[in-house]
């Protein structure tokens, strides 16, 4: 079994083609999709995540929910948070990591073929 690091919690296991979260070895979706599509998800409320540093209402330094909204991405399997983002009410979510996995794996075996 061969498996990248992608991101903090995220790996690729390039033999299954496949997302994994690396703190359980949760399988997610093809690698060749977004992840973010077999994640458990929710959308947090703004004042729960951004509580006022001052007093008084008006020196919150909380985004406007009208425009702006968090999104979090959770490991179906074990909860770890995978990612989480801000868009803006109505926006689809990001495809943000894209790999060439037929380059990954070449890349891969032409290493390990240097290796033996």
């Amino acid at each position: 079994m061969t498996k990248l690091r992608i991101t903090e919690y995220l790996d690729i296991d390039l033999s299954k083609e496949v997302w994994c979260c690396n703190r359980c070895d949760q399988e997610l979706n093809s690698a060749r999709k977004n992840y973010k599509e077999a994640c458990l998800v929710t959308e947090r409320n703004m004042a729960d995540v951004h509580p006022p540093m001052v007093e008084g209402e008006a020196y919150s330094f909380m985004p406007d929910p009208d425009y702006c909204r968090l999104i979090e991405f959770y490991c179906p399997n074990c909860g770890t948070m995978l990612e989480n983002e801000y868009l803006p009410p109505g926006h689809p979510v990001t495809h943000e990591i894209e790999l060439d996995i037929d380059a990954l794996k070449k890349r891969h075996a032409d290493s390990a073929g240097l290796e033996k």
